[in-house]
């Protein structure tokens, strides 16, 4: 537990160390007008309190993936944590702050046109595309894998848990912000911190032990899966996720302050780290192997270790309390994917979304949509996430980092993770089953080709303008 410890107090230097950093390279303006105050409508733009802003974006971001990816993350043995401290610190709280403080500066647009701003109409396309996907499969994913909770905690039907849950992403989707998500998020942060604390407590006050004793030289997966490049792809949420980008203008929409900035978006990501540095301590130490473990999730997928290790470690009353937190991560997660994913069509097809009706006129065949997805493999829907979010995450930050560069300031703070992260889906795509299928070593040695190619171009051609050379709007490179 020593060492877990020592994970969650880098987590907090990080933020007050590295954060404070990356808000000085980017520079924020504390007299500039925030969009909450430039556009303000009353349905997406209006000014929160900063406490509930943060809760909120914390409940946006934090879905399945802090808990289920750091379990199967888990299994590789401890070098999941030390891919959680290094991957939130230096690349998803940089990641999440960029995404927020960039949607800030281009007065709250989604993240599909703050790309575009920056890196033309074809990535701006590519990325309309591509959120919107992901964003249906996360608010598929977060409607299946809480429906299978509650149904192993009441017994009620499975089907049953889905039409409640849609029901509530509907109305949350098409709802002004403040009239469900701003009064339920603060009770949900009340559930999730009670979550959070007791189960780092539980594991402590009854002196369970990381095993294997910390070994980093060797693979503990059962079944033998290579850690490069799955590890980077199964642990995305708690290091760094794409999907979170997708959520931070959703507050950008509504903070009062540039300065608000790193407490929001780079602290709200410190915080998911610590859910997943305790959720994969949870999968190192509560089972007496991996082997163990993994025979669970065979049989009852990550939400059985979620079950078992919050009633053990709680109680009855603490478990309950406990799983029902977890619930609430994904469920917080999923109605503001769909509430995005309206967003993103409004600003594609120019639909004004003051009005009820127009909203109506997005929200109804969104979630069609969205209900024919939940027929398919969970299994299938979940391998198809891991990519694309780890995909849009190496978009977002090429599109920093290019963002920095024109502006003559410090771009390898963005660059580094977006190499890494380029040669990651790289070699995923390449020899995942998937994708191209093709052998580990030739596609891992093809994948850092690609990536010092993709760092080459970008080091040759992307140069401090004086003027702004890209489309878009002035505010973005002001």
């Amino acid at each position: 537990m020593v060492f877990f410890l020592t994970c969650v107090g880098l987590l907090i230097l990080g933020y007050f160390t590295y954060g404070v950093f990356v808000e000085k390279v980017f520079g924020i303006d504390a007299k500039r007008l925030t969009p909450c105050m430039t556009k303000e409508d009353g349905v997406d733009y209006m000014s929160m309190p900063t406490w509930k802003v943060f809760f909120i974006q914390l409940l946006d971001i934090a879905g399945l993936g802090p808990i289920f990816g750091p379990i199967l993350g888990a299994l590789y043995g401890p070098s999941a944590l030390i891919w959680i401290v290094v991957g939130c610190i230096f690349a998803g709280a940089v990641h999440d702050y960029f995404s927020g403080m960039l949607s800030v500066r281009s007065g709250g647009k989604s993240i599909p046109e703050v790309v575009g701003d920056i890196m033309g109409m074809p990535a701006r396309q590519t990325l309309r595309v591509f959120s919107v996907v992901l964003l249906l499969l996360v608010g598929v994913v977060f409607i299946l894998g809480p429906a299978k909770l509650l149904s192993s905690l009441t017994g009620f039907n499975v089907q049953l848990l889905i039409g409640c849950i849609f029901l509530y992403y509907f109305v949350a989707t098409v709802l002004p912000i403040d009239k469900i998500i701003g009064r339920l998020y603060p009770l949900f942060g009340a559930l999730l911190l009670f979550m959070t604390i007791g189960i780092m407590f539980g594991l402590v006050y009854h002196g369970y032990e990381i095993l294997p004793n910390l070994d980093f030289s060797t693979n503990s997966h059962p079944g033998e899966k290579a850690i490069w490049p799955l590890l980077f792809i199964t642990l995305s949420c708690g290091a760094i996720s794409g999907f979170h980008s997708t959520q931070s203008p959703l507050m950008a929409r509504c903070i009062r302050n540039e300065n608000l900035g790193r407490k929001v978006f780079y602290g709200s990501m410190i915080v998911e780290g610590i859910i997943a540095l305790i959720w994969a301590t949870v999968g190192m130490s509560f089972y007496s192997g991996p082997e163990a473990m993994n025979a669970v999730i065979a049989s009852g997928s990550p939400a059985a270790v979620v079950n078992e290790a919050c009633t053990t470690l709680l109680g009855p009353i603490g478990g309950f309390l406990a799983i029902i937190g977890v619930v609430i991560l994904p469920i917080s997660s999923g109605d503001t994917a769909f509430r995005s994913t309206r967003l993103i069509i409004a600003e594609t097809f120019k639909v004004n979304q003051s009005a009820t009706a127009k909203r109506l006129m997005i929200a109804i065949p969104l979630f069609m949509i969205a209900f024919l997805i939940t027929q398919l493999d969970f299994n299938i829907i979940w391998r198809y996430f891991g990519w694309s979010n780890q995909m849009l995450s190496m978009l977002v930050l090429w599109s920093a980092a290019i963002y920095l560069a024109r502006k003559g300031k410090f771009h390898w703070i963005c660059t580094i993770p977006a190499t890494f992260m380029t040669a990651v889906d790289a070699a995923f795509i390449l020899q995942a089953q998937i994708g191209f299928n093709l052998p580990a070593t030739p596609s891992n040695i093809a994948s850092v080709v690609i990536a010092m190619v993709v760092f080459a171009i970008f080091m040759i051609y992307v140069k401090p303008a004086d003027e702004p050379s890209c489309q878009g709007e002035p505010e973005i490179l002001s």
